[in-house]
């Protein structure tokens, strides 16, 4: 049966169960468009065809046994490869870790697969989560499938392309500055950040601890929301999850804004955020107004010190927790190092590239005796004062609305020499990771060289159900 690999999670469940089709047809139609396009594309760092053509047989008994399975049961689902696989290779897209094999599960992968997930392979990301292209991977770049010349975005690249490219029903990545939301607006899908403790990271090889979040991609809000309801919540291994009640993400569908108020943050829509993506955002605030929500002009002053805020805490905390890849305790190991010192040299300047080590060498020096309280300390102040911003703006509005980048997909190399314009990428997408505040990418418009254009809505901590209401209305 064609055309199984572009259905949605409700399509898939809904086939599943009445016999229109079987879990193995779905994960054999995803396999043969992977064998079709991964080529050009380099989405998939490992294909595990044989273990998901097992699971989804698997899941098909259960079916005909009349057994009650999840609605992410018997779906073919791909895997940032920062988490944890237990048996399969996860690298961080590192030569440090090239041939890691993890003993154990991390906390979403068990979640996923406590509901009978057919996990069909481990996707392409910069290194250790560090790029906003997929161009700083061991394993080659990503390609956006909408132009071939482009970047996916990053850090999650792999998991949008995959997605786009119709390679599986939806896909798992990591947000830190944006690395779900950036690459899901380059690729034309759906992208959840949550909040900051609202999903498990234990198992999610750490960037930035106290930035990093888990999130999900998908092909329509109701597929963000099937994932979400089964990864969200508290988690003991985690002591960054809170015990907030998990709602029922789908219950906020099909609801309407009318009533909401909706902020446009004047500092969105500044120098640099190009005209197409700005008249893209205010298409889709006109929409919102003519079913029946309020539009409130809001400003958020701090939001222009983000990235310096950023770009010192995160290389901050990267640092630290890169700290333990010595190729001593695992990972890359060297052979003929004249000593210690002469085996951590070459460990880590073979097994980190020049972004990572460009990050660690930041990180280490704001972190140095002398120079902590001058520029991580009150990076960390100025922090506080992006989050009172948004405290600020949500005592007057319900949701916010805005550009997810200041332009569509960039050309692959075209950044590459420029680290600091590299990192602008991730402009818009940073404040809310500030404020460990949940966004959701939307797909919503092209440009004029026919590239997706994605709008962001942005929530208050824990009110990913506001997000999901406005995405809905956006369909």
């Amino acid at each position: 049966m064609s055309g199984l690999n572009k259905l949605t999670i409700r399509e898939c469940a809904d086939g599943l169960k009445s016999g229109k089709f079987s879990s193995e047809e779905l994960t054999k139609s995803c396999l043969d468009v992977i064998a079709a396009r991964d080529g050009e594309l380099n989405a998939f760092t490992e294909v595990c065809s044989d273990s998901a053509l097992e699971k989804a047989k698997e899941v098909d008994k259960k079916i005909a046994q009349g057994s009650d399975l999840s609605p992410l049961a018997g779906v073919p689902a791909g895997l940032k490869d920062i988490f944890n696989t237990k048996g399969i290779r996860t690298t961080c897209c590192s030569p440090f870790l090239k041939d890691f094999i993890p003993p154990y599960d991390a906390t979403v992968v068990k979640m996923l697969n406590d509901n009978d997930m057919v996990m069909i392979g481990k996707l392409n990301m910069d290194q250790f989560a560090c790029g906003a292209s997929t161009e700083h991977s061991c394993f080659g770049v990503t390609r956006n499938p909408h132009d071939l010349e482009r970047v996916a975005g990053g850090s999650s690249g792999g998991s949008a392309a995959a997605l786009a490219a119709d390679m599986c029903m939806y896909t798992l990545g990591t947000d830190t500055g944006g690395s779900i939301r950036q690459p899901a607006s380059f690729c034309g899908v759906y992208g959840m950040k949550v909040t900051y403790g609202r999903v498990s990271r234990s198992g999610v090889t750490a960037m930035a601890s106290s930035w990093d979040t888990v999130g999900n991609f998908g092909r329509s809000v109701d597929d963000i929301a099937y994932v979400l309801n089964a990864i969200a919540g508290h988690d003991k291994y985690d002591s960054t999850t809170p015990k907030v009640d998990v709602p029922d993400y789908l219950s906020f569908l099909g609801g309407g804004v009318k009533g909401m108020k909706v902020g446009l943050p004047k500092e969105y829509f500044g120098e640099g955020v190009d005209p197409e993506d700005v008249a893209t955002v205010k298409e889709a605030a006109n929409k919102l107004q003519s079913m029946g929500a309020e539009l409130v002009d809001v400003s958020l002053p701090m939001t222009k010190y983000a990235v310096a805020v950023y770009y010192i805490t995160m290389p901050a905390e990267l640092s630290a927790n890169l700290e333990r890849f010595d190729g001593i305790r695992y990972g890359k190991s060297v052979k003929g190092a004249e000593d210690l010192v002469d085996f951590y040299f070459k460990a880590r300047g073979e097994g980190f590239g020049d972004e990572i080590k460009r990050r660690i060498m930041i990180g280490t020096y704001v972190l140095s005796a002398g120079y902590y309280d001058a520029y991580y300390k009150k990076a960390q102040r100025v922090r506080t004062l992006i989050i009172e911003d948004f405290k600020k703006a949500f005592e007057q509005v319900d949701v916010l609305l805005t550009p997810v980048a200041p332009t569509p997909a960039f050309k692959v190399g075209e950044l590459s020499d420029d680290p600091l314009a590299m990192y602008m990428a991730d402009a818009l997408t940073i404040p809310a990771s500030a404020a460990g505040i949940p966004g959701i990418s939307c797909p919503f418009g092209k440009s004029s060289t026919g590239l997706p254009i994605g709008v962001q809505v942005l929530a208050p901590q824990f009110e990913e159900g506001r997000c999901l209401v406005v995405a809905d209305a956006l369909k």
